[in-house]
Parts: structure tokens; sequence; C-alpha cells
């Protein structure tokens, strides 16, 4: 991320006031994935559609050991008002609780330090607002994805979620997800694996797609 963090740099250990209390951040992580994203502001209504349905996918990201984080440039109190409208959105009891926490960064301190401000849109003050970044850290606290959005662009949670399914399975199996993947689809095999160590680590199969140029890179086995 421009003036952020790298794939495979370690997540920063900032503290934060949120709508849980002040954490320290590798304490939030512990021995979790972790989904950081952030919004440009409360109370607007692209960002209340993300959290909504953030909210509402919370408990498949759990299944799968992943905490979701929010941040925003407003104060506590606002996100807790805020959260009574993401939860109204979502047709449900309109409470200040969410099944993630929400960061205040009304300074937008932690934003320039993670490279989240979006330069080519400002706020009527004249300042860059608040890219839509998400940001995966995997088990050992690095960094293994980042995504950046404008900020007129939303995010699409079904998405994110299902890189995060193949994100969990390439770092357990020698595999890749290809084009489109879906759980449940096949997984190509790593081309760096040879042909005879490909047949005993994949015992469901290979299949092995025939190219003009002869060469055998599209190996394809059921998901493991």
């Amino acid at each position: 991320m421009p003036g952020g963090l790298l794939l495979g740099d370690e997540a920063l250990n900032f503290e934060a006031n949120t709508t849980i209390g002040c954490i320290r951040f590798h304490d939030f992580l512990g021995g979790s994935w972790c989904i950081l994203f952030s919004h440009q502001q409360d109370f607007t209504p692209v960002c209340t559609t993300e959290l909504g349905r953030a909210a509402k996918l919370a408990p498949e990201f759990a299944k799968r050991n992943v905490k979701l984080i929010a941040l925003s440039i407003d104060s506590v109190e606002d996100h807790l008002a805020w959260s009574k409208d993401i939860n109204a959105y979502n047709g449900d009891e309109p409470t200040e609780k969410l099944p993630f926490p929400i960061i205040n960064d009304k300074e937008r301190d932690l934003a320039i330090l993670l490279g989240m401000l979006d330069p080519a849109e400002k706020d009527e003050k004249g300042m860059p607002v608040m890219a839509c970044v998400v940001i995966v850290f995997r088990l050992d606290k690095k960094l293994k994805l980042s995504i950046i959005y404008p900020a007129t662009t939303s995010r699409n949670f079904d998405e994110i979620l299902r890189v995060i399914k193949s994100l969990q399975l390439t770092a357990t199996n020698r595999v890749t997800t290809p084009v489109d993947w879906k759980e449940g689809n096949s997984v190509m095999v790593l081309p760096t694996i040879p042909e005879e160590e490909a047949k005993q680590l994949f015992p469901k199969g290979v299949f092995t797609k025939e190219l003009p140029s002869g060469k055998k890179y599209l190996r394809y086995t059921p998901q493991p």
C-alpha cells in the first residue's frame, strides 16, 4: 500500500479507542486472522450498507477464525449512534452493538500511517477523505492482502469472504485458485511440483489441460 504496509509486513501494534474500549492491535489480533476496513465517515450512505453487509457476514468470518474491525474518522459516540442505524438498515433491533468494533480515527493519524487517504476526493474543508481500504492479516500478524477502492466505489463483502477462503486454503495446501474460483470448485496444482509428486500429493487425481504450446502447466485437482 502506498504510504502504508506492504505484503508480508507485520501489523503495526497501534493503540486505539474503539466502540469496545481502548485496544492494542496485536492483543486484539490474538491468534486470529483479521480484516481491517476503513470508512470515510459515519452516517454516510455507502458505508452504512457496507457495514451492514459485514455485520450479516460476521458469523461466516468467525467460522474461519477471522476477526473484523472497522475504522472511521468520527468519534466513538458517533460510531455507537451510527451502529443503531446500521442495525436498523439490516432490519435488526437498533442497538449500539455490532459484531465487530469501530476504531475512532478522528485525527486521521491511523489513516495517514496506513496509507488510507484518497488524494483525489476532498471533504468540505479540502482535506483528503478516507479511501475504502481492506487489509487482511494472517495468523502470524503479517499483511496477506490489501485492496484499495476509491471513496466513490463500494466494496463487495461476499468477494472478501471468497478471498479469505482462498487465502486460507492456499496457506495450508500447495495449490492456487483459478479465475472466478468459488469454494468447492477445482483448484490448480502449483507448477513447481513435479508430476510424480503431484500424483502422491493429490490422490483425488490431477487433470492436465492440453495446450497448443505442449506445456503442461494448467493442472487441476479437486479442492483438498
